[in-house]
């Protein structure tokens, strides 16, 4: 993979576009399709600004009185592309609509000087189809980041839940073999690429994503602002409601359990969760806990760090992650995290020492870790303090230091290659 530890002498961008064609940074992550990628964008967007880096945001308008330019922060502008109806759209149906925003994205730059963007990142397979068109168009090096793959998610798919389409798998992979650098946020995700897309291990960066370690960290807990119970134990799931995410699991285990708990699920419906929005309440009523689960909707900035301490633990039980920002967030508060020994969980938890990895779906398993860790104080305040440590190791600062190392090689190489191209040209004459 990638030898970054050479870039710091290598030349800088100036400006960025990067593009997140199905969901927009400014919209509220845990509904819909807005999750851990948009945070993502939005805290690397504004410490690449405080660098010096502008960053221009290319999304798709879901809204018809969207400007078509909003200022998120100095230095960090997102553009709003008409690309289809604005409201009603699928993210299944996006594809159809990538002619539209790519036309976009175009006539943005070419409004500007040649050479007004240095370099494109893209996030997710749709935008990674508009980076490899602009790319080509422009001259600059295109970053690609997939924050999922179809092919791994197929693997590991729930229950009920539809898998990944043929034409995303082929997307990805046209992606994969276009792009000039692949960031991933695991050695996990890194192998992944290379076993089932067959990247150039020489182009795959490992850039782990990070924690606002400002905003999320140890504090008093205050249980009465979301109306939960002073006394009892909480357990907390925090992420849209799909079958992915898997909060049916946490809600079957409420169930298996020795002793009372309360299940806080915070959170908005969101892909093949919005055919069934009810399942989760009917699911509760029908094994009996339905006094005991507690439905939140997303929470932001202080909010959410302060559910994340209203928790005894934070329970991540998803099929895939290729991170699990919401594990590393919970942490960074002292909340020890039970997760599945999944994708990017594996890295985002320390087992034994700041969480708690769970093999399989099992409810009864589930059920089992739950009981032992709430009914054992001792050891969930050993894991909460590891689990301050572990997450002080990720900050999103460190996250943006990195993601230049990759922009500047991914720069020089490029302005190595079009010289190459020039001097074999000069040679022919």
């Amino acid at each position: 993979m990638a030898d970054l530890r050479a870039a710091g002498r290598w030349p800088t961008p100036r400006r960025i576009a990067t593009l997140s064609v199905h969901t927009s940074p400014l919209e509220q992550p845990g509904t819909g399709d807005a999750g851990g990628m948009n945070v993502y964008i939005v805290e690397i967007a504004k410490r690449l600004a405080e660098r010096g880096v502008e960053v221009e945001i290319f999304t798709r308008a879901t809204a018809g009185d969207l400007p078509p330019v909003v200022e998120m922060s100095p230095g960090v502008l997102v553009r709003h592309v008409t690309a289809g109806p604005y409201e009603g759209l699928a993210k299944e149906e996006l594809p159809a609509q990538l002619c539209a925003f790519t036309n976009g994205v175009l006539r943005a730059e070419a409004a500007h000087p040649p050479g007004h963007y240095d370099l494109i990142h893209s996030h997710y397979w749709l935008s990674g189809q508009v980076g490899w068109l602009a790319r080509e168009r422009w001259g600059v090096p295109h970053v690609h980041t997939a924050h999922t793959l179809a092919k791994v998610k197929n693997r590991f798919i729930a229950t009920g839940d539809r898998p990944e389409p043929k034409a995303r798998v082929i997307g990805e992979e046209q992606v994969v073999a276009a792009s000039d650098r692949l960031v991933a946020n695991t050695e996990f995700e890194a192998q992944d690429l290379i076993s089932h897309y067959d990247a150039d291990p020489s182009l795959v960066s490992v850039v782990p994503p990070g924690v606002d370690l400002r905003r999320f960290r140890p504090g008093a807990t205050d249980r009465a602002r979301f109306g939960l119970p002073e006394r009892g134990r909480i357990i907390a799931f925090v992420g849209r409601i799909q079958p992915l995410k898997a909060p049916d699991v946490l809600i079957a285990a409420l169930a298996e359990m020795r002793a009372g708990a309360t299940l806080v699920i915070c959170g908005g419906p969101s892909g093949s969760g919005l055919d069934r929005p009810t399942a989760l309440i009917e699911l509760a009523g029908s094994l009996g806990v339905a006094g005991s689960v507690v439905f939140l909707p997303p929470q932001t900035g202080d909010d959410l760090a302060a559910l994340y301490r209203a928790a005894d633990v934070v329970a991540v039980p998803s099929y895939n992650e290729s991170f699990g920002l919401v594990a590393l967030e919970a942490q960074a508060c002292g909340t020890p995290v039970v997760a599945a020994a999944v994708g990017g969980l594996v890295t985002a938890v320390r087992d034994g020492v700041s969480g708690v990895l769970v093999d399989g779906h099992d409810p009864r398993d589930w059920a089992r870790v739950l009981d032992r860790l709430l009914d054992e104080p001792g050891h969930r305040r050993r894991l909460a303090a590891g689990a301050v440590a572990h997450a002080s190791q990720f900050s999103w600062d460190r996250t943006a230091e990195t993601l230049l190392c990759v922009y500047r090689d991914a720069v020089s190489a490029h302005r190595a290659l079009i010289a190459a191209r020039v001097e074999g040209a000069s040679c022919a004459y």
